[in-house]
């Protein structure tokens, strides 16, 4: 029986247009979890090539790695230069609120 090879999913392979970028960063923030927030900004700027944005931003490529994995804990102010360097924007809307169980 041949075996079968597996690879992990990148969300970055993905991420090919703006608007695919945008949205993905719309459905973490939906989330609520800045761990999640954090993380999909990570794939977002992978997707644009990190050293291209590790310039932009005046921080070192690996503590972009670091600071945007699932285990980082970026400051806020990291996020936004992050965020500027991708081209996105932050907007504040009013939505749904979570009723506790």
């Amino acid at each position: 029986m041949k075996k079968k090879t597996t690879r992990i999913w990148d969300a970055a392979e993905y991420l090919k247009t703006e608007d695919d970028m945008a949205a993905y960063l719309e459905a973490a923030l939906d989330e609520s979890d800045p761990a999640l927030v954090a993380a999909a900004l990570g794939d977002i700027a992978k997707a644009k090539g990190m050293t291209e944005i590790a310039q932009k931003t005046g921080l070192g490529r690996e503590s972009l790695y670091k600071a945007l994995s699932l285990e980082g804990n970026p400051e806020f102010s990291t996020v936004m230069k992050v965020i500027s360097a991708l081209g996105l924007k932050l907007h504040a809307g009013k939505g749904k609120t979570k009723k506790a169980a």
